[in-house]
């Protein structure tokens, strides 16, 4: 994009911080890896403070990362938390870019030193202060959903563009919202939009228009940022292992000093070794697919203590008798009998019918973010334990497949 146009900003929307507890080292990560790619501006929401206010002012101020947010205040100073805005000249246009937060949030443990401003009270205010400063391009990256994104920019005059956030669909397309072209680059950071907004000779907008491209594997990955991304991965895997296995040992001598234990009477996952006692050739099926090696993938790219990947490579993740820690590797690992067919204590001895697994069943782990060329009629010949004659080639993915040794 930046070779095709001359002028060209760049922005994130926010909300990236991660939702796990012990994940703040990569909170600051993502907040340095955003000044190396040269982010121009990045908004803020209540995910940016769930490691409390203190956290995030320390990395703001340490990485200089270019965070705004035009109506989130210290109730203390009346001061905004973060820079309410920034004006960036690119080429011969000065563009003013402000983020808004919404004020439905929960903010957690701020929510005694922090205030959220009404997001309409503020953008007039900051549109007005903008544009008294030369901004002749307003951006704005709200944090306030698709319907409250567009009942703002539709009552306040004067933004060109909003690149909308929380909870958003992904719109290929975007829209024109009275005199304000909207961008729909749905969760998670899969995709990225491009906004093109055509200007008079006074460098005002005259029109615009915006697409979302998936990020897929022909964009390419940049060396120098994989390999900065690769060995903070590496690092931050060992952390989470070495912390893993204290809390293992704990709960260890929690039990040895007479604590509590899952007690076998509760319904418990048994591990594919149980089930192959009475389905031997399902068993020795099931070990010549992906499937039977989805645990080693994990290791093998240091992902095993990243917690939102586990959970698809092992059975009964953090459930009763189910996968709990590394630990539990040698019996749990891999996707097994029980994470397609249900807990084996739960299993009819004379079942009346044949459990049915549906594209339902898949699809709890072949997600749209995680597998977006998944197909069910396409994977099932894969894993099924009578394959047929012939099975029909897995289409080559149009996206990377976060979800590591999925069935192909």
């Amino acid at each position: 994009m930046k070779a095709q146009y001359g002028q060209v900003l760049l922005v994130d929307n926010g909300g990236f911080f991660p939702e796990q507890d012990d994940y703040q080292d990569a909170a600051w990560f993502l907040m340095d890896a955003m000044k190396v790619l040269g982010v121009d501006a990045v908004g803020v929401s209540e995910k940016e403070l769930r490691y409390g206010r203190s956290f995030l002012l320390v990395n703001y101020k340490r990485s200089q990362a270019p965070l705004v947010c035009a109506n989130l205040f210290e109730r203390a100073t009346k001061k905004t938390l973060v820079a309410p805005y920034v004006i960036k000249k690119v080429g011969t246009v000065t563009t003013g870019i402000f983020g808004l937060t919404s004020e439905k949030v929960d903010l957690g443990s701020s929510r005694d030193s922090l205030v959220i401003e009404d997001p309409a009270t503020a953008a007039k205010r900051t549109v007005d202060e903008l544009h008294k400063k030369g901004a002749t391009v307003v951006v704005l990256l709200s944090m306030l959903g698709k319907v409250e994104s567009e009942d703002l920019v539709t009552a306040v005059d004067g933004i060109d563009v909003v690149i909308c956030g929380r909870n958003i669909p992904l719109l290929q397309k975007g829209r024109t919202i009275k005199a304000t072209v909207a961008c729909y680059g749905g969760e998670q950071g899969q995709y990225i939009g491009r906004t093109v907004v055509n200007l008079d000779p006074a460098r005002k907008m005259t029109s615009g228009e915006n697409d979302t491209y998936i990020l897929g594997p022909e964009v390419g990955e940049k060396p120098e940022i994989l390999t900065l991304v690769k060995s903070f991965e590496d690092s931050f895997n060992d952390k989470l292992r070495k912390k893993e296995k204290e809390k293992a040992v704990k709960v260890e001598q929690d039990r040895l000093n007479g604590g509590a234990t899952t007690e076998q009477a509760v319904d418990h996952y048994l591990g594919a070794e149980f089930c192959q006692r009475c389905h031997k050739p399902e068993y020795d099926q099931w070990k010549t697919t992906k499937h039977s090696r989805a645990w080693q993938t994990l290791v093998d790219a240091k992902k095993d203590a990243v917690v939102e990947c586990i959970g698809c490579h092992v059975v009964g993740y953090k459930q009763p008798g189910g996968f709990q820690t590394a630990e539990d590797a040698s019996r749990l690992a891999n996707v097994q009998c029980e994470v397609c067919h249900g807990m084996g204590t739960q299993h009819e001895a004379y079942p009346t019918q044949a459990r049915r697994i549906t594209a339902a069943t898949c699809q709890k782990c072949h997600t749209q973010n995680n597998s977006p060329t998944f197909d069910f009629a396409v994977y099932q010949p894969h894993i099924l334990h009578k394959a047929p004659d012939h099975m029909p080639e897995l289409p080559k993915s149009q996206a990377r497949e976060r979800m590591l040794g999925a069935g192909k």
